[in-house]
């Protein structure tokens, strides 16, 4: 399956990982949720029970009432229990205990229910109380899996302390320290650039951020996590007195940390960076993740690594992170000196498992990555000249001829150069 070749991922490592856990938490901000949820929708008579919770249900009652009505009507004997205990307005322990009975009743061995969406619901104490309850109550081959941004509430937290949940789709996030158990938690800040840029805090995204500058600004500090006061100055305000920018400089980033600030349930000033020996560095309040540190540490490692399993699968990952130019939508100088950067490492991407590809014979899955990288870099002539020779390798020498004129319009428009004679030989060749 596609899935599996991509990640290496199989349903036999998902539950090898999450062997005696009741509770399965899949971080719905990375492909991992939904490759894991294409694994189990293929796998539906080994004891898989999916249930997505609706928009606009947001409390643990009604959620609870659609989910038995849902799976009644594909298994019509699921939710006695926990049917009889709603109708009874039963406390929230007794609603745990009544679905981990109906679990246990659904059929002998392994179960594993599936609640897409938890998000909508709210984590107040009835949940919590459930929640336990459920888990108190659950046979040993039973697992409860949740889609959820709030990883780092109650009752999850203490649940990966103890041993009793486990978390799938962080596993490639850098300085992922989401569940080291610590005295003093810290918010986990997750920034997302490739495409129009999120920001996330604790689960929850920045929507308002009370103005474009404390935004450029905040997607500035991410990407260059140690500059000085000199660099930002110039970067924004060029043209401004040294008095008048750092005015403007001060107010914005307080705007960059009550934003941050607001998303945080307990109490504290979470200030995005810290001013050390003259730079501007990461806050050491803040656990951040970001989507461009892990492509381009991928990418980096694909460079020195001398196994090719390895290489691909590098490769592979960064290709997935790349969703959409480098915060496409923001067009100041900085950020068009980065995306121009960011591409021309997407399609070092492209053209690596482009040339795997080729040594291995997949001379289709290559002619694709080749294609797909000069999209990025028209400039590159090796590459047309690596399309041109799959062409005529697969006996499609009037798409080479074709591909060759390509190339020679590209190469004027691009860097007002024309073929090289090696590229001519090449096309002289198919006269």
């Amino acid at each position: 399956m596609i899935h599996q070749v991509v990640t290496r991922v199989s349903l036999d490592s998902f539950r090898e990982r999450s062997a005696g856990k009741k509770i399965v938490l899949l971080y719905p901000w990375t492909n991992y949720r939904n490759l894991f949820l294409s694994h189990f929708l293929a796998s539906a008579n080994e004891g898989l029970l999916y249930y997505r919770i609706p928009n606009e249900i947001t409390e643990l009652r009604p959620w609870l009432r659609d989910m038995v009505q849902e799976l009644e009507q594909v298994v019509p004997s699921f939710g006695g229990h926990l049917g009889g205990a709603l109708d009874s307005e039963a406390a929230p322990d007794a609603l745990g205990a009544a679905l981990a009975r109906d679990l246990g009743a659904y059929r002998d061995g392994y179960v594993i229910l599936f609640v897409d969406e938890l998000d909508r619901i709210e984590f107040d104490d009835t949940f919590v109380t459930f929640v336990n309850s459920m888990v108190e109550n659950m046979g040993e081959d039973k697992q409860v899996a949740f889609s959820s941004r709030l990883l780092t509430h109650q009752p999850w937290y203490d649940m990966v302390a103890s041993g009793q949940a486990v978390v799938l789709g962080t596993e490639y996030r850098k300085n992922d320290v989401m569940f080291t158990v610590e005295e003093d938690i810290k918010p986990q800040l997750e920034v997302y650039a490739f495409g129009r840029g999120h920001a996330i805090v604790n689960g929850h995204e920045i929507t308002n951020w009370d103005g474009a500058l404390p935004r450029n600004l905040f997607f500035y500090f991410i990407d260059n996590p140690l500059v000085t006061r000199d660099d930002i100055f110039t970067t924004f305000w060029p043209n401004l007195s040294v008095k008048e920018a750092t005015n403007v400089f001060h107010v914005t980033k307080r705007k960059i940390s009550e934003r941050i600030t607001m998303k945080v349930t307990h109490d504290g000033n979470f200030e995005l960076t810290q001013y050390t020996s003259g730079f501007y560095m990461p806050g050491d309040k803040i656990v951040r993740h970001y989507d461009v540190d892990d492509f381009q540490e991928a990418i980096e490692r694909a460079a020195i690594i001398d196994n090719e399993l390895e290489e691909e699968k590098l490769y592979r990952r960064a290709i997935d992170l790349y969703k959409a130019p480098f915060l496409e939508t923001m067009d100041i100088p900085w950020v068009q000196e980065r995306r121009e950067h960011l591409k021309q490492l997407y399609a070092k991407a492209l053209i690596g498992i482009g040339r795997i590809c080729r040594q291995r014979g997949d001379d289709e899955e290559a002619l694709g990555y080749f294609t797909r990288a000069l999209k990025e870099t028209p400039e590159r002539e090796d590459i047309h000249r690596e399309v041109m020779k799959l062409y005529i390798e697969m006996g499609l020498e009037k798409d080479a001829r074709k591909q060759y004129k390509h190339m020679e319009k590209r190469l004027k428009q691009t860097v007002g150069l024309k073929p090289s004679e090696e590229s001519k030989a090449l096309y002289e060749s198919l006269k």
